[in-house]
C-alpha cells in the first residue's frame, strides 16, 4: 500500500502483485455533509469540489480510474477492452488481466467487494446492494474472471466497509426475494424491532455465494467496518441521504 497509504484508506491482508483499497472520507476538498474526500459525481455535491477529489486519488495512483455509472445491476465490463473515456459504462462490476487499468466502485453503505487469484493475475471488483447480490452479480463477475484464468485453482476475496446487519432494517419484500430463492439465506436475517422488519447481514450472504461459486478453493477477508456507525470515516447513505460516496480501487501491480 506505499503510494496508496497518501490518502487515508483501509485494506485487506497485503497480496503480491495487487493494490487494493477503499477510501475513506477524509483527505479532500468537499464541505458539509459530504466532507471531505467525496468522490461520487451524482451526491447533490460541487462539480468541481468532486473533481478535485478525484485529481487527488489520480495523482496517488498514477492513473485514471476505470469509473461505473453503477445501477444496482448486475452488468460487468470487460475493462481488458479499451473504452472511450467519455463513453458511458452502465455497469456494477469490472473484471481486468492488464497492469494498467485501475478499477473502481462507489459505495456508501453497499458492499464493496474485490476477487482475484492466488497469482494476482486477474482482478474483479463489484458494487452489491441488496438487489445485485440477489440478482447475482458476483456470479457474472466470478464467470468473467474464471473465462480470463480457467486455470486457476486458488481464489481470494476482500469485502470492504459496508453497513453492518445491527442498522441495515429490510422490509418483508428483501426477507423473501433471498430466502424464497435459496433457503439457506434464512440464518442471515434476524427479526427487526419492528413488526415485518428483518436485519439483513448482506457481508455474510456475499460470502457464502462466493463459497458457492468456488467451492471449497477461496478464502474471504472482511473489513467488518460498518459504513453507518463510522461517521468520521466513512459515507452512508442510510444515515443520511445527502452524502458522498468513497471508492474501493484494485490494480494489478505485475505485468
Amino acid at each position: 500500500m506505499e503510494h496508496a497509504s497518501l490518502i487515508p484508506n483501509v485494506s485487506g491482508p497485503d497480496q503480491s502483485g495487487l493494490l487494493y483499497f477503499c477510501t475513506t472520507r477524509i483527505g479532500g476538498s468537499s464541505s458539509g455533509e459530504r466532507a471531505s474526500l467525496n468522490l461520487g459525481t451524482n451526491t447533490g455535491d460541487d462539480p468541481l469540489q468532486v473533481q478535485a477529489n478525484r485529481q487527488r486519488l489520480r495523482d496517488v495512483l498514477g492513473a485514471e480510474p476505470v469509473w461505473l455509472q453503477q445501477v444496482h445491476g448486475t452488468d460487468v465490463l470487460d475493462a481488458d477492452q479499451d473504452v472511450l473515456p467519455d463513453e458511458p459504462r452502465l455497469f456494477d462490476a469490472a473484471v481486468t488481466t492488464r497492469s494498467d487499468r485501475v478499477l473502481a466502485i462507489l459505495t456508501a453503505d453497499c458492499l464493496p467487494v474485490v476477487v482475484w487469484d492466488e497469482r494476482a493475475s486477474v482482478v474483479g471488483v463489484a458494487h452489491a446492494g441488496w438487489r445485485g447480490l440477489q440478482a447475482g452479480v458476483l456470479a457474472r463477475m466470478m464467470a468473467l474472471i474464471k473465462q480470463r484464468r480457467p486455470q486457476a485453482q486458488q481464489w481470494r476475496a476482500w469485502i470492504g466497509p459496508a453497513i453492518s446487519q445491527p442498522c441495515f432494517e429490510v422490509g418483508q419484500e428483501v426477507f423473501d426475494a433471498f430466502v424464497q430463492a435459496d433457503p439457506a439465506n434464512r440464518p442471515f436475517f434476524i427479526a427487526g424491532q419492528q413488526a415485518g422488519k428483518w436485519q439483513a447481514d448482506l457481508s455474510g450472504m456475499a460470502a457464502r455465494q462466493l463459497e458457492l461459486l468456488c467451492p471449497g478453493d477461496i478464502q474471504v477477508y472482511f473489513s467488518q467496518l460498518c459504513t453507518y456507525t463510522e461517521s468520521e470515516r466513512f459515507y452512508s447513505y442510510r444515515r443520511s441521504p445527502q452524502t458522498g460516496r468513497q471508492a474501493t480501487i484494485a490494480r494489478l501491480t505485475s505485468p
